[in-house]
């Protein structure tokens, strides 16, 4: 069986590495940059900085601070028509999942037209984007270098999943240095996205030599890194260690997809405005039992990345070991304990089971769950 794998272009990573980036960024002969960041950045006067070291360059840039976390339609369309307004030829996105996933949907539409929901699914655009760069301010998402962009559509209150390989960036950019002002929460949210897009890609049905490397690589580096991160924002080695970790989770789950975890957390995040970190978190261990019968020696692999002596175990034992392993580090590094606790509720969970069987992250999860065992699935997580 044939597979493909995509990874941007150009990918600059290290501590310090961003004026090597902005060098880069010049080389492409870009004109005005369409700079897509969230109000905090804004606000802290990063995304001013940018615009800063690109004028440097001769580039010219226009800031656009309205990707909401959870990005939805409406911030796709401003940011859009303020591209269009300013005359921009690329698009920057700076900052965690939520910019570059609105960064990604602008730099779509920008180019091939019609309303970012016409795209959701697999690879529905017919045109390459117009050029994106990612700038990373977060370790979790990876979405600085996938081809997966997540856009909430709140009148249908559901996550989209577009997955295309045209919202592929050209160039992705992490410096652990813009990661260090991360609060602890986050750090350990995302953290946590990481961790479930490197088990996710490893149990996946789509699963490559490629990508079990990347993923066992990842979930170790997660596993010995995490917890300092969370503890010590200021420790650069941790932060550079998680930067790689999630960047290499980020190249399994951009090739062989995710699973159910992902499925059903795009529905919270949908239905609740829940934070997508947390709610992988939450679920991860619950779908990882379910899993676990047809993908305990996957898993038996994933307990002895996190640092767990499976010898002597079997199959079964080992997929326990590691789940176990999982809820112990979603406790240390304070994860919420249950969906009731975000604001969740179980009269709702029927819809949400409903919707994550139609998200098309749940097509390569090792084992094919019917509705009422995703209600469980939910339920258990209360």
């Amino acid at each position: 069986m044939s597979s493909t794998f995509f990874i941007p272009a150009v990918n600059i990573m290290g501590i310090d590495c961003l004026d090597e980036a902005m060098s880069a960024i010049a080389g492409y002969g870009l004109r005005k940059a369409l700079i897509v960041t969230d109000t905090g950045l804004a606000k802290a006067g990063v995304a001013e900085r940018i615009a800063e070291m690109l004028a440097m360059r001769d580039i010219d840039s226009s800031i656009f601070d309205g990707a909401k976390p959870n990005p939805s339609i409406a911030n796709v369309e401003q940011g859009l028509a303020q591209l269009q307004r300013e005359g921009c030829d690329c698009v920057i996105s700076l900052g965690g999942g939520s910019p570059h996933d609105c960064a990604k949907g602008i730099a779509l539409c920008a180019t091939n037209g019609g309303h970012i929901s016409d795209y959701e699914g697999v690879d529905r655009s017919a045109k390459p984007q117009l050029p994106l760069i990612a700038i990373n301010t977060t370790a979790g998402t990876a979405s600085e270098m996938t081809r997966f962009c997540i856009i909430t559509d709140e009148a249908r209150h559901v996550k989209m999943a577009i997955v295309d390989r045209n919202v592929t960036p050209l160039l992705s950019v992490n410096d652990p240095a813009l990661m260090a002002a991360m609060p602890k929460g986050l750090t350990a949210a995302t953290g946590m996205d990481a961790l479930t897009h490197a088990i996710e890609a490893y149990v996946s049905t789509a699963a490559t030599p490629i990508t079990d490397a990347c993923a066992i690589k990842a979930i170790e580096l997660i596993s010995a890194n995490l917890r300092q991160a969370v503890a010590d924002g200021s420790d650069l080695q941790a932060r550079e260690n998680m930067a790689y970790a999630q960047f290499l989770a980020g190249m399994a789950f951009n090739n062989a997809s995710l699973g159910y975890v992902h499925a059903m957390a795009h529905q919270l995040g949908g239905f609740y405005d829940l934070p997508h970190g947390v709610c992988n978190a939450v679920l991860l261990p619950h779908v990882q039992r379910f899993n676990a019968k047809v993908s305990a020696e996957r898993l038996r692999d994933v307990g002895k990345a996190m640092g767990v002596d499976v010898s002597g175990m079997n199959a079964q034992q080992g997929a326990a070991a590691a789940i176990a392993a999982i809820e112990q580090l979603s406790r240390e590094i304070d994860i919420p304990a249950g969906l009731a606790v975000l604001g969740a509720k179980e009269a709702d969970v029927p819809t949400l089971a409903i919707n994550a069987l139609k998200d098309a992250c749940g097509l390569t999860n090792p084992r094919v769950a019917s509705q009422e065992e995703i209600e469980a699935i939910f339920k258990a997580a209360f």
